[in-house]
């Protein structure tokens, strides 16, 4: 039998894990392909206050029996920040890169596995499939920050926290871009930001603000979060010119 093997996470987010992990092992072991950690976790830009253990479940075949057993543990376990994982199986996988090809590949690009075969490793990505989904990211995004905008009615506040919980969402966006660009995406935060910027020759000092901002809870003015709203808009939109200019 096949161990479970934590080393490379962060050490806070391994001990959250384990018992959850080993739960599900000790009742279902013998259906489970691989089990992968993914995003913070295993990366510097884990906090354990307030960073989720993110999982995904690679199951031989698809069992609805597998999904009772997981949903009575989301309460116990999501007092200590373990998220409810991703259930997959490996012809789902094959079958689903052409649809989620950005999804597909920041798992290749950011995960342990902790149990089983890595079937991860080698998952391909077509780059055209790529392009046309961070095309149709970008200008939901747009969509997104426009209506943040208005919606936040000129609140401090609540515009300061549309941007704070924004940014997470773009750094898999952005490593999509990268590759997308030839380049060799990077794992940790910061320095997907920064290799953006070299790949895509546009200034992406602006999310690197709001990154940092969002860690150390920066308090700014109205007018201050207008002008980041503005040049947030604008690299987004930029970034969304680059990609439309792809042709196969």
């Amino acid at each position: 039998m096949p161990d479970l093997s934590l080393h490379s996470l962060q050490p806070a987010a391994a001990k959250r894990i384990k018992p959850f992990l080993d739960e599900i092992l000790d009742k279902y072991r013998d259906r489970i392909h691989s089990i992968y950690v993914t995003g913070t976790a295993i990366t510097d830009d884990y906090d354990e206050k307030v960073s989720d253990v993110n999982s995904i479940f690679v199951i031989k075949e698809m069992d609805l029996k597998f999904l009772k057993i997981i949903a009575p543990l989301g309460k116990k376990y999501g007092k200590s920040r373990v998220a409810a994982p991703l259930i997959m199986t490996p012809d789902y996988i094959n079958s689903s890169r052409d649809v989620f090809p950005m999804e597909f590949l920041n798992f290749k690009l950011v995960h342990s596995t902790v149990f089983g075969e890595d079937i991860f490793k080698d998952v391909e990505i077509n780059r055209m499939d790529l392009r046309h989904q961070c095309e149709r990211e970008i200008k939901t995004k747009l969509i997104w920050l426009r209506q943040g905008y208005l919606s936040s009615m000129g609140d401090r506040k609540m515009l300061a926290e549309r941007f704070a919980k924004s940014i997470t969402g773009y750094i898999p966006l952005f490593r999509a871009l990268i590759v997308l660009f030839g380049k060799e995406a990077p794992v940790k935060q910061e320095d997907v930001i920064t290799a953006l910027s070299a790949a895509v020759n546009v200034n992406t000092g602006v999310f690197a603000k709001v990154l940092r901002e969002k860690r150390h809870k920066t308090r700014h003015t109205v007018e201050e979060l207008n002008t980041i709203f503005e040049d947030y808009y604008a690299a987004t939109e930029k970034l969304g010119k680059m990609v439309d200019e792809i042709k196969e």
